[in-house]
């Protein structure tokens, strides 16, 4: 049974307008079911991800690397006999907008399947409409967990494939005190409660705990916070383009990674460059997939990728949205049908070679199993494996397995 957290002000006060405006007027069942984007010589599928606003500096390139499979499946001949036609929107940094994206995709487009969102807000924005709607959404960003639907597949990480790891390995390297800096919605509130219940298990002391909008620009207050606290760790779960503001303030207070380590977990490649490596290198980090990520897989990635975008890099959430298209592509192709039903069934179990390792899809969650992978950020922008776990974990997102959760969910 799915049981969604909704954070009361920040987000719920969105969803009925978002759900209003993503009716768009259809009449009450709104099932779409069937085979949608299934005609002619093509297969429509939706890519909706921010190109606009605050998110755009990490969404943009996720479309670009799920653009990439897209080619990549039609180079091969395709799906089923037929090219993929991408339909892309922008939900422009805004949760009601996915929503309505989201309804005009499925509704007028009638796209086969949705790839697309990165904050929690934009999904959970979007969940009600893919579960009245009957039809599929591929989100590829790792995210606070406490949630699952018959109508999402999640390739990105959850808790316990990331932040989990992420505080094993501070408590690993004696970091006891720690203080958590996230921005103003869904995943930073749910992830600080899952945090301060491991703490609270693990003899772990929370200092502090604040939050930003997103967008925030001004953090010397919050830095001053830090700093009078005296913790030997932050725990960052700022997203977009707050990260640059608080990272470069941080520094120019005098805080480097040798002084206070800040391990992030919504910072990529991407956002390094973005950041500016003088301002993070030495910084730890939680995800999956890293560019330096071993393989043979990945470096044909890597090389697909910069092939088409010069000088860029490739990023965990990038490779979660490629690997959503060509797995999606895979239970099609099982299935011999895009039938939302027949797909999911198809997809249950599925397992792929891809750039982060093997990749298996757990049929009951309808989440992945991955390899957790720590890194630090090296003064040429990319990130250096530190640590990994032994193989791929099976994801588990309401932490049934872990007894300080109870409660949790």
């Amino acid at each position: 049974m799915r049981k969604p957290f909704f954070r009361p002000l920040a987000v719920a006060a969105l969803l009925p307008a978002a759900l209003l405006t993503a009716c768009g007027g259809e009449s009450g069942d709104g099932a779409n079911g069937g085979s949608g984007g299934n005609s002619g010589n093509t297969i429509k599928v939706g890519v909706l991800h921010s190109l606009s606003g605050t998110m755009a500096i990490s969404e943009v390139t996720v479309k670009n690397s799920e653009m990439l499979a897209i080619e990549e499946i039609n180079a091969k001949g395709g799906v089923l006999g037929k090219k993929l036609e991408a339909v892309t929107e922008d939900g422009a940094s805004d949760w009601p907008t996915f929503a309505q994206k989201a309804q005009k995709l499925i509704k007028k487009d009638k796209v086969a399947t949705v790839f697309g969102g990165w904050t929690s807000a934009s999904r959970k924005a979007m969940l009600p409409v893919f579960e009245r709607n009957k039809a599929l959404l591929w989100y590829p960003v790792q995210y606070e967990g406490l949630e699952s639907s018959p109508y999402i597949f999640y390739t990105g990480a959850t808790t316990n494939q990331q932040i989990v790891p992420g505080l094993d390995y501070l408590k690993e390297k004696g970091k006891k005190k720690i203080y958590l800096v996230g921005s103003d919605y869904v995943f930073p509130r749910t992830a600080n409660k899952i945090i301060k219940a491991y703490a609270k298990a693990n003899g772990m002391e929370v200092l502090g705990e604040e939050y930003t909008p997103l967008g925030h620009t001004e953090y010397s207050t919050l830095v001053n916070k830090i700093g009078e606290a005296k913790p030997d760790a932050v725990f960052n779960t700022l997203n977009g383009d707050s990260n640059v503001a608080f990272f470069k303030q941080l520094k120019s207070a005098g805080f480097d990674a040798a002084k206070l380590p800040v391990m992030s977990v919504s910072i990529a490649e991407e956002e390094v460059k973005g950041i500016g490596v003088q301002n993070i290198a030495g910084q730890p980090v939680a995800w999956n997939y890293y560019q330096t990520t071993a393989g043979e897989q990945n470096a044909a990635f890597v090389k697909a990728f910069q092939a088409k975008h010069k000088g860029a890099v490739t990023s965990d959430p990038m490779e979660a949205g490629y690997n959503a298209v060509h797995l999606w592509a895979a239970a099609v192709t099982k299935a011999g049908s895009t039938d939302v039903e027949a797909v999911k069934k198809a997809a249950a179990g599925l397992s792929l070679d891809l750039p982060e390792g093997k990749v298996t899809i757990d049929g009951p969650t309808q989440h992945v199993h991955k390899t957790a992978r720590i890194g630090v950020i090296q003064p040429d922008g990319l990130i250096k494996e530190v640590w990994s776990s032994k193989e791929p974990i099976k994801p588990d997102p309401y932490l049934k397995s872990y007894p300080w959760a109870t409660g949790l969910s």
